[in-house]
């Protein structure tokens, strides 16, 4: 009997549960550890940072769904990991320690959110919020209706909305969040005392950390940031691009530019998304030992079958740098998925300014993308079980991906940015004329049957991936 044991029930780790439960769980021992006994559906937590959904609709108790998909459930902390012997240390929610022994392991942790990165960042300090947690968004959606409060009184508030350091990735929740405050600002009638602003270490508007986007229409070419410029005029947002914010203050966010020139934003109201790294554990080797090189790198991604430390350049023009089944090269019985995985590098072109400060997007693991690669792992896994050899492999520069950026969520007069991405890293060598990317599929546009579509992804998600019937047809 092969036991399999999955570290984090995120998109990547609950979607390979899911896969491996149906496909191997009557027959082998599939085992959960999760820090909580709810799934989060996070991109709709953009909603209840503007109080327009109830938090309990964005997650959903896992128990029930791992006893009917044949899953053993931990519900605690992962904080050891002993690769040369085959067992996890867990710390149990309910009280003490669980050794789980695995022939295979699959680290699929999300993201530790690294708000210590930037002096000052973050809820704790109450100098800036998140949307990050269903707890940061619970918060911010408070600090947000308070700002409406004063507003309805005829204050005038300042919102800075985005990154929180030089190396953070998720702008595309910071762009959703921002749109949907001022659609909300508007339907409240009080976007007038607002001002908006756009803070963020990207490149240019819409860079995403993918790049940018570019789509052909009516025949001519577009870019993603002509298309988020459209929309920041249109709606009266201040973009403030090419920063990293390097500390925080009650009212204030300091920062240094691409040029290294330094700067403050000052705000009344910050929701500001932190650098993330990989969740704290310690590898321990046979002897006790620190293996920890030898799995992760120094923030803490699982190291997989990428090519990792070639330059830039070097790794834009080479998509085959880039993971196709997301295995540890040296403990071949360990894999990563979405975020948990360490890239080779970045997407978009990095960039250091004269003070020697980073300041460059990093590369999205998020959504689709996380639940694609789950996918990829666990048929991988089940495949190694029953077979021997593995059958399935999608690199980034393979990948087909899309975004549904919400806007405002009524369905009545809402919004959405429809991005659809093939392949979502470059490739060059297939696509030379066309910067990378199939023009024929990549495809850009707004407009309320976004808004739709947005609202149909949430439902048809939550029904997925509580394995109703159904579920497998559902693509992640």
């Amino acid at each position: 009997m092969a036991k399999i044991v999955i570290i984090g029930a995120g998109f990547a780790g609950h979607t390979a549960a899911l896969y491996l439960g149906n496909t191997l769980g009557r027959d082998h021992d599939v085992t959960m550890i999760s820090l909580s006994d709810r799934f989060l559906f996070v991109p709709s937590l953009v909603w209840v940072g503007v109080g327009r959904m109830n938090p309990d609709k964005t997650r959903f108790p896992l128990q029930k769904v791992y006893d009917r998909m044949n899953v053993n459930f931990i519900v605690g902390k992962a904080t050891e990991v002993h690769p040369d012997d085959h067992y996890v240390i867990a710390e149990k929610k309910e009280g003490g320690q669980a050794r789980v022994e695995y022939d295979y392991l699959l680290i699929a942790t999300g993201p530790h959110l690294d708000f210590a990165a930037t002096p000052g960042l973050g809820p704790d300090f109450g100098n800036s919020y998140s949307i990050c947690t269903s707890a940061h968004a619970t918060q911010t959606r408070d600090v947000y209706l308070q700002c409406v409060e004063r507003m309805k009184r005829g204050e005038k508030q300042k919102l800075v909305i985005g990154t929180g350091h030089g190396g953070a990735t998720c702008q595309g929740a910071a762009f959703e969040y921002v749109t949907n405050v001022h659609k909300d600002l508007v339907r409240r009638g009080v976007r007038d005392k607002a001002e908006l602003v756009y803070l963020t270490n990207e490149r240019g508007l819409g860079d995403f950390g993918v790049r940018g986007v570019n789509v052909r229409q009516k025949g001519g070419m577009v870019s993603s940031a002509d298309f988020i410029g459209a929309v920041f005029k249109d709606y009266d947002i201040t973009p403030e691009i090419q920063r990293a914010v390097k500390k925080v203050e009650k009212g204030r966010a300091y920062w240094e530019n691409f040029d290294g020139a330094e700067g403050e934003t000052n705000f009344d109201f910050a929701m500001l998304i932190p650098r993330f790294a990989g969740m704290p554990m310690k590898y321990i080797g046979k002897n006790g030992d620190d293996v920890s090189s030898k799995v992760v790198n120094p923030l803490g991604f699982v190291m997989v079958d990428g090519i990792y430390g070639l330059a830039y350049d070097v790794l834009a023009e080479n998509p085959d740098a880039w993971p196709s089944v997301y295995q540890n090269t040296t403990y071949r019985n360990i894999f990563a998925a979405g975020i948990a995985f360490a890239p080779p590098g970045p997407i978009s072109k990095p960039h250091t300014n004269p003070k020697g400060t980073a300041i460059s997007a990093a590369p999205p693991r998020t959504g689709m993308v996380s639940g694609i690669i789950g996918r990829v792992v666990a048929l991988n896994i089940a495949d190694l079980v029953t077979k021997g050899r593995m059958t399935h492999h999608e690199r980034m520069s393979e990948m087909f991906a899309a975004c549904i950026a919400s806007m405002g969520d009524s369905l009545w007069d809402g919004s959405a940015a429809v991005i659809v991405v093939y392949p979502v890293v470059p490739d060059v060598r297939r696509y030379p004329n066309e910067e990378g990317r199939d023009l024929f599929t990549t495809h850009m546009e707004m407009g309320l049957a976004g808004a739709w579509m947005k609202r149909m992804i949430h439902s048809t998600f939550m029904w997925k991936l509580q394995g109703n019937i159904g579920w497998q047809i559902i693509p992640e």
